[in-house]
């Protein structure tokens, strides 16, 4: 009985798991729900991101994600961002497009 409560519990983990960046890495569970096609989680133009002093100025328009239908600026805090592993930076916005959930980004030697 054991074993078939583990195994339950295991198949309910891998699908709530995230889902991946192009290049192959998971986004965090938190920040991600979705998948690839669907999912809030997505790579962002590096022309839409400027580094300010404390973090980071965001300017995306439509096209830039797919969540986005009109121009919105976020400005994030570097404690608050986390470290992208492809050089890339990451968007993830949820519950809708005004909320940016998690940001990714390259560690600045790239």
């Amino acid at each position: 009985m054991r074993g078939i409560l583990a195994f339950a519990l295991f198949l309910l983990a891998t699908s709530a798991m995230a889902h991946d960046a192009p290049s192959g890495w998971s986004y965090d569970p938190y920040c991600c729900n979705g998948d690839s096609k669907t999912g809030d989680c997505e790579m962002i133009p590096s022309r839409t991101v400027t580094v300010v002093p404390g973090g980071y100025r965001i300017e995306l328009y439509p096209g830039d994600h797919r969540y986005v239908t009109h121009a919105h600026i976020f400005n994030l805090p570097q404690r608050k961002t986390m470290r992208s592993p492809d050089g890339a930076y990451h968007l993830c916005l949820f519950p809708d497009e005004n909320t940016p959930r998690c940001f990714y980004a390259p560690d600045m030697a790239y």
